[in-house]
């Protein structure tokens, strides 16, 4: 049925809700409620906490980052870092102009030690030498943003054509030549980890540059990255977040009438999988945008399964007009995983911030797909060394790709005693003391996530995103924007991270303000 509600249709303000409780939809109610034209407004969240993909768990006896884990580019034009210190959650070191300047282009900082898989130290400057060609090349691959078009697809054919003529002019022995591209290897699985993909072949090139980098040098949270959505909770009215709410149907483009508001239509009615219903003129979803299949090796896997794309066919009705659909099915949504491991005493340097893993028998020109349950371990980029809480010592591993999804399915005992033997290998201590505990991430089988963030997918480009930010109806019949979308996947250069969610968020508050209080001043949320 068509909508016949308009802006003028709804005595004592409009009804919005905002499905998601993540930082998109957080940042959107926050910036409703400082405005008297939105007293009615509900956030529909699926699980028993706020926070989305940002989730801080106490455990060794401290906090960890079970998502989130740095503001990438903390600086000016980060929304994220400028609400962080409005809250006092920042540091001074954190805060400082010094590190605000730090221009990383979005690249990792180098490791402090490199262990290769027979049990030696990889040679530091060796490290070095094959980081300044890896993100050399990829910071040309940026440079084909406007070219009318690209020598291939993808970020990875063009990466591995590249060191392939490189790798040509080479001059030492054979040996050291295996090795340096098993290093650049681990470049890769790590450009897999920053870009949340199982490989940078499915990464568009085209449009890869139109992902911005803030300067700054990226930090963390002290007490938990999860404070700053804690503090923006607490700055909405007493009850407007309703928590294990999951939204089954999303009713638009309709007259509904509900029996608590006799006489009074409404547009959208948001059916729960619990049964419950509410009315409302316009509806934010934040929900995780980002199923599509690829061959690999001569099995099929899902190359993404955001909640939204499992849902696609029943989360809409009327269903998604196609363009939007196929725009969602297009995008990129990846999976990146943490694994925390304990010690009771530290093996690596007091100074040592990052350890690298490099398996010798690799190589980024060699296609290897050997049976995951045997080889998993190879993805782990290498390990993060924690602040020590008190007298414990934590590292923390990152993994990506389909080798991280199917660590989601063993049980914990099964990953610590590989880990413990990957790690008495490349150290060479076959009798370095197994960690006490461990603590993963499962954001693949996280039932309303299903995966990590979005990238922008070979097939896709930056139009996409922008596709999937516009409002529905999109001809603009019947009431105004019943339904915004917000969340990362919706921020065309942004794409991500928290500061893009966060802005995304702020947005789609802004076109309700702009049609409901266009003659209001519309200022940050007040703290």
């Amino acid at each position: 049925m068509e909508s016949t509600g308009s802006v003028g249709e709804a005595p004592g303000g409009p009804r919005v809700l905002v499905v998601g409780g993540g930082i998109a939809g957080l940042g959107a109610a926050q910036r409703l409620c400082g405005h008297s034209a939105f007293p009615h407004l509900r956030v529909l969240e699926a699980t028993a906490r706020a926070g989305g993909r940002i989730r801080s768990e106490r455990c060794f006896g401290g906090v960890v980052e079970v998502g989130a884990h740095w503001i990438h580019g903390p600086s000016r034009g980060n929304p994220v870092f400028q609400l962080a210190a409005e809250y006092g959650l920042l540091g001074e070191k954190e805060l400082s102009q010094e590190n605000q300047l730090v221009e990383t282009g979005g690249h990792v900082g180098l490791p402090s030690v490199s262990y290769a898989s027979s049990g030696a130290s990889v040679s530091l400057q060796l490290v070095a030498e094959m980081a300044t060609l890896f993100y050399g090349l990829i910071d040309q691959t940026r440079e084909f943003l406007h070219a009318a078009e690209t020598p291939v697809p993808s970020v990875g054919e063009y990466l591995k054509k590249e060191i392939g003529q490189h790798v040509a002019g080479w001059t030492e022995d054979e040996e050291t030549r295996k090795l340096k591209l098993a290093v650049l290897n681990s470049f890769f699985n790590l450009e897999c980890c920053v870009s949340g993909t199982h490989s940078m072949d499915l990464v568009a090139l085209a449009p890869f540059g139109e992902y911005t980098v803030l300067p700054g040098l990226d930090c963390t949270f002290s007490k938990g990255y999860q404070g700053l959505t804690n503090c923006m909770m607490a700055a909405l009215p007493e009850d407007t977040v309703v928590f294990e709410k999951p939204v089954k149907t999303i009713h638009w483009n309709g007259s509904f009438q509900e029996a608590a508001f006799p006489g009074e239509t409404f547009p959208v009615s948001v059916e729960c999988e619990d049964g419950d219903r509410f009315p409302a003129h316009h509806v934010i979803v934040t929900v995780p945008l980002a199923i599509t299949c690829f061959g690999i090796k001569g099995f099929t896997v899902r190359k993404n399964a955001s909640f939204l794309r499992e849902h696609l066919d029943t989360f809409f009705d009327p269903p998604l007009p196609a363009e939007k659909a196929e725009a969602i099915r297009k995008i990129g949504f990846g999976t990146n995983n943490k694994i925390f491991l304990e010690f009771e005493e530290p093996f690596w340097e007091p100074d040592c911030q990052l350890i690298q893993l490099v398996w010798e028998d690799t190589s980024p020109l060699e296609d290897a797909a050997p049976e995951l349950q045997d080889a998993w371990f190879r993805k782990l980029i290498g390990f993060v060394v924690l602040p020590a809480f008190a007298s414990v010592h934590v590292l923390c591993g990152f993994i990506a790709g389909l080798e991280s999804e199917f660590m989601e399915t063993l049980s914990d005992e099964e990953v610590l005693l590989c880990l413990t033997q990957v790690l008495r290998r490349v150290t060479g201590n076959p009798r370095l003391p197994a960690p006490k505990s461990v603590l993963r991430s499962r954001w693949h089988s996280a039932p309303y996530t299903r995966g990590s963030y979005s990238y922008v997918a070979v097939g896709s480009t930056g139009g996409d995103l922008d596709l999937l930010a516009q409002p529905l109806p999109a001809d603009g019949a019947g009431a105004q924007l019943q339904i915004l979308f917000a969340g990362e996947a919706t921020h065309r250069t942004f794409y991500s991270t928290t500061h893009g969610a966060l802005l995304s968020g702020w947005r789609e508050a802004d076109r309700l303000l702009s049609l409901w209080a266009p003659q209001v001043q519309q200022p940050r949320p007040r703290l």
